[in-house]
């Protein structure tokens, strides 16, 4: 079903331009969008406004009213006109305030601000002293900010929701690299301040909801079935041609359930329960060895819309690489150099999907294990599309992240979704996550493969391998 857009340019604090924003529930169960405008030509200046549902009756809510009372946040002295949006939803924590966070950067710095602003009626906004928190990394655009319950608990936490035994998620999306980063820290509601536990969480030791392309996202917390839900977009990189031919610019990934891992220092990730709806016919493998520069085909289904779930064992670390701790801060780079193709002591090994049958297209996702300083295993994982297209000129990077998993009994789980120019990948149950956008020539529909592959000198074990035909959603039936 194709919609028109709900919020449109409309009104004088929007007519050039209606940017990102999100939406509120208010205590009468009205949905309030705050979201940011552009109110003159040519100069991005950007303010805030708030729009209602015309017909909070319909379960679209297609059409939005704007009420006369906009702009309600205009940046003030101190704020960088060019680089202040895309509101977060609003919370309140007892106090008879409603609160929400401006993604902003501090003029003539590289210091990008959540900037915090306080309502009593939700209709007047005023500013506070100081941003939320803030750090030396550029802008932050579409700033999120949301309870999680304690280590290990899987429930989800209205925004509102505020207690001394949660802790709190601060996630940015960095303008100047195009990631998502988020920390997770502690949250006074008195003096108004974030605090991260990891206190180089901002800058170096930097954990990203994906490794790969997934960007602007944001959550929502689910009260039908009390998790809290993650949205991300993936933009296109196909080539120009084919891009302006497909008539849309990006798409949505998977939404995500996301909580808190025993460890309380990261969020783990996996796609929502709903997805397993679409699973069709199955194929599985189970205890199969894959020797050193060997693969084999997983065949009987059609695996250009797939889910795939492999549990891998490793028969043994002691041939693990030694890891240059030059590249501690950077898995990227170090995937870019030790990518699929180049053999390893413990692995890569992983899948190749959206492969043609003579492997001249393929993408690759796998794990390669090093040894660190200590003698302790180190996981990196990798999604390498080098390979994915032979058409010229089309954008491949290699996207990667670290895993802070125990391997040291030699298991580890990998879950791909595989959807003809997306593969959204799951290390270990959802510690690392990384999104690639691919474009095969060859490996099309029918004529697109799916692999299992070993390309270091130890042993790997399928333990396990399920893989599903998916079937296409459809909205309302139709």
């Amino acid at each position: 079903m194709a919609l028109d857009p709900a919020i449109k340019p409309s009104i004088p604090t929007d007519q050039y331009g209606v940017w990102s924003g999100s939406a509120t529930i208010l205590p009468n169960g009205t949905v309030a969008m705050l979201y940011t405008g552009i109110d003159r030509p040519g100069t991005n200046y950007q303010i805030q406004n708030i729009a209602f549902p015309k017909d909070p009756s319909d379960p679209l809510l297609r059409e939005w009213v704007k009420p006369g009372y906009n702009p309600i946040a205009v940046p003030d002295a101190g704020i960088n006109a060019t680089q202040f949006r895309d509101p977060t939803t609003a919370w309140h924590a007892g106090d008879g305030l409603w609160r929400m966070l401006v993604g902003g950067l501090k003029p003539g710095t590289l210091r990008g601000m959540a900037i915090l602003y306080r309502s009593r009626d939700f209709k007047h906004w005023v500013r506070a002293k100081h941003p939320l928190h803030s750090a030396l990394t550029g802008m932050w655009e579409c700033p999120d900010f949301f309870p999680v319950r304690e280590p290990g608990k899987t429930d989800g936490l209205d925004t509102s929701e505020f207690g001394p035994r949660y802790k709190y998620v601060l996630k940015n999306s960095l303008d100047l690299t195009r990631y998502d980063y988020y920390t997770v820290g502690t949250y006074n509601n008195r003096t108004e301040r974030y605090v991260p536990d990891n206190p180089t969480g901002d800058v170096y030791q930097r954990l990203q909801y994906d490794y790969g392309n997934f960007y602007a996202s944001k959550t929502f917390y689910d009260p039908a079935k009390n998790r809290r839900v993650l949205l991300g977009w993936a933009n296109e990189s196909d080539s120009v041609a084919h891009d302006n031919a497909k008539g849309w610019a990006g798409i949505h990934a998977i939404p995500r359930k996301i909580w808190l891992d025993p460890s309380g220092k990261q969020l783990l990730q996996w796609p929502v329960e709903e997805l397993d709806q679409l699973r069709g016919k199955a194929v599985s493998v189970g205890d199969k060895v894959v020797k050193p520069g060997q693969h084999f085909e997983v065949t009987g289904l059609q695996s250009y819309q797939s889910d795939v779930e492999v549990s891998f064992e490793v028969s043994s670390l002691d041939k693990a690489e030694p890891f240059d701790p030059a590249y501690a801060n950077d898995a990227q780079k170090l995937c870019g150099m030790k990518n699929a193709d180049v053999k390893g002591g413990v692995g890569p090994f992983g899948l190749w999907v959206l492969a043609s049958d003579n492997l001249a297209e393929k993408t690759a996702v796998f794990f390669r294990v090093f040894k660190d300083g200590h003698g302790k295993p180190l996981v990196l994982m990798c999604s390498d599309p080098t390979k994915s297209s032979l058409t010229p000129g089309l954008y491949k990077p290699t996207f990667a992240g670290f895993v802070d998993t125990d391997i040291s009994s030699g298991k580890i789980s990998l879950r791909s979704l595989i959807d003809r120019s997306v593969v959204e990948s799951f290390g270990a149950g959802g510690k690392t996550c990384i999104l690639s956008r691919v474009y095969p020539s060859m490996a099309i529909g029918k004529d697109a493969h799916l692999y299992v592959f070993n390309n270091g000198v130890t042993d790997i074990k399928v333990s396990k391998l399920t893989a599903w035909e998916m079937k296409k959603p459809m909205m309302n039936g139709a």
